[in-house]
């Protein structure tokens, strides 16, 4: 399967997707927002991912590639392919789906657990672990589209994740962040560090890599279910 993937700032990649997808014979093709990449036709690829950037879904004006990458990202939904949005990626996709983006109430950065709900479909209860640390970095958060199923929650914030029919789904949290990715985003980002209940510093972020193995082979999983349709 060739895998299409939106890219927002350079120093944002596909951390460990983009191991798995060589490991699986995937192939990768690339739109960079930032540099004026057109975007492929439907029939060039089989799953999209949307990956995460500083800036908002509504800031247009200074962005004014968002407005055809949401035409863009409701397009592929409508032609049924598998999509997966990560932190930005998860806001554009609730926005497409009609709900609503809005800050947080405190921005939450650093290793932080995740609690799965009780309503989880079959297909993915044996994909999602209960309860996991995993890496967050967004101060932004969504509503649940209508007919989305709600998948996680944290104590920082109510809407963690969720699915759409049963090929559409988004994490606020990310599991493909790996020492290099990490690295980039304290590199470009680290002035969000400030003081707040759900802020790490930089080093208790650095002392927490150890944990990228667990939610690595978490993505792992949900990719093979993304790519099974």
């Amino acid at each position: 399967m060739n895998i299409q993937w939106l890219q927002h700032v350079p120093f944002e990649g596909l951390g460990a997707i983009g191991g798995w997808a060589g490991r699986m014979g995937h192939t990768l093709s690339r739109t960079r927002l930032f540099a004026g990449d057109l975007f492929p036709e439907q029939g060039e690829f089989g799953l999209l991912v949307v990956m995460g950037g500083p800036m908002g879904i509504y800031d247009e004006q200074e962005y004014p590639w968002l407005a055809a990458e949401k035409a863009f990202i409701r397009a592929t939904i409508e032609a049924g392919k598998p999509v997966l949005g990560i932190c930005l990626g998860a806001q554009l996709l609730a926005d497409v789906l009609g709900a609503r983006v809005s800050a947080n109430k405190e921005k939450e950065i650093g290793w932080f657990p995740v609690t799965r709900t009780d309503s989880v479909p079959g297909g993915l209860a044996s994909v999602l672990p209960e309860r996991q640390t995993v890496f967050h970095w967004h101060g932004d958060t969504f509503g649940l589209p209508a007919g989305a199923v709600h998948l996680y929650a944290s104590a920082g914030c109510t809407n963690q994740a969720f699915l759409y029919t049963d090929r559409v789904l988004a994490l606020q949290f990310h599991l493909e962040t790996t020492r290099e990715s990490a690295a980039a985003l304290l590199e470009n980002c680290r002035h969000e560090l400030a003081p707040g209940p759900w802020i790490q510093t930089e080093p208790e972020i650095v002392e927490g890599l150890g944990k990228f193995t667990g939610i690595n082979l978490t993505m792992d999983a949900i990719l093979a279910y993304l790519t099974a349709f």
